[in-house]
């Protein structure tokens, strides 16, 4: 059994990335506990859940007790999976019930007692303890690093525009078209999607309208040392014209603002035409996730076309922008 702790900004979200991701590794979530998720799943998923972006980390799951009491006495007829040094911390999450404060030591004096030694400072494995509803205790196998992320905002890009889609959220738009091969952005922007698809293994294909959008974004795909891909300069309304291929996976973030950014065309409008545009270039049960605002019915609109709706998480970015994240299938 492993676990995964997702993130709390767009859990719904976070969630349904994981599942994805489990999907494609024949893995299934087996339970949840606020942000704690149990996974059915063997080492063949691995792959799949290192491409996650809002999530925390995952591991191996050893033990899960309804107390303290319970935790300790199952972690004592275990054999513990830990090479080298060990050292165990916990997670309060915020529904947790249980006292957990010297939980840890006790825990680690248990697992000290089968031999292991532990380093408090540089350990070569981690213990982590979760508190919910329930206590779990397992083996943390892969820590996603936020400065990873961070390192690839906006601001630190070579082409920089001050509105991008956080490089996590980027990330959990691609799994959610559960992508293999390939994915298509036919509004590019300055490359975020492309960036984190690129940096999955994935083929991309980008499409803007701007010229200097299309130049800015392939430097930033090279800046990240991403070389498959394929830029065009053309219309996102006539995808059919410019690509002679249909696509598995399309994950865009359209504009959202002013007749400028929009090429003079009547937002509500465009949105519908990009909609049918995707449409036609998407295979059979191809997917596409991509974010409208709010105010614009993006659920009725793309199921007009014969889009299924998987899924819609709701964000609010500031006083003047609320919008919602759809994931669709064709």
């Amino acid at each position: 059994m492993l676990y995964v702790e997702i993130l709390g900004n767009l859990p719904e979200m976070a969630r349904d990335e994981v599942k994805a991701m489990l999907e494609l590794g024949n893995g299934e979530i087996v339970d949840q506990d606020y942000l704690f998720l149990k996974v059915g799943a063997g080492e063949r998923v691995f792959p799949f859940l290192n491409r996650l972006g809002l999530s925390h980390e995952y591991g191996e799951l050893i033990v899960e007790a309804e107390s303290g009491e319970e935790l300790l006495e199952k972690a004592k007829e275990v054999e513990w999976p830990i090479e080298g040094t060990f050292k165990v911390d916990a997670e309060t999450m915020a529904n947790c019930r249980h006292d957990v404060l010297d939980l840890p030591r006790k825990l680690g004096a248990v697992i000290h007692s089968q031999g292991f030694r532990v380093n408090l400072s540089r350990p070569d494995t981690l213990v982590r303890v979760y508190c919910g509803e329930r206590l779990y205790a397992g083996i943390r196998l892969r820590y996603f690093d936020p400065k990873d992320f961070e390192g690839r905002k906006a601001h630190h890009r070579p082409f920089f525009r001050p509105i991008s889609l956080h490089p996590r959220v980027s990330r959990a738009l691609v799994n959610l078209t559960k992508a293999r091969t390939e994915l298509l952005d036919p509004m590019i922007g300055a490359g975020g999607i492309l960036i984190e698809a690129g940096l999955l293994g994935l083929r991309v294909y980008g499409v803007d309208i701007r010229p200097e959008m299309v130049e800015g974004a392939e430097m930033n795909l090279r800046h990240y040392g991403i070389r498959n891909y394929e830029l065009k300069l053309g219309d996102a309304t006539e995808l059919g014209k410019l690509f002679d291929k249909k696509f598995e996976a399309v994950a865009t973030d359209p504009p959202y603002g002013t007749s400028a950014t929009l090429a003079g065309r009547k937002r509500d409008e465009l949105y519908r035409k990009v909609l049918e545009s995707i449409h036609n270039v998407l295979k059979p049960s191809g997917r596409l996730a991509t974010a409208f605002p709010a105010s614009f019915d993006g659920e009725g609109e793309a199921e007009k076309l014969g889009f299924r709706l998987l899924g819609k998480y709701y964000q609010r970015v500031h006083k003047s922008l609320d919008r919602y994240f759809y994931v669709f299938e064709k």
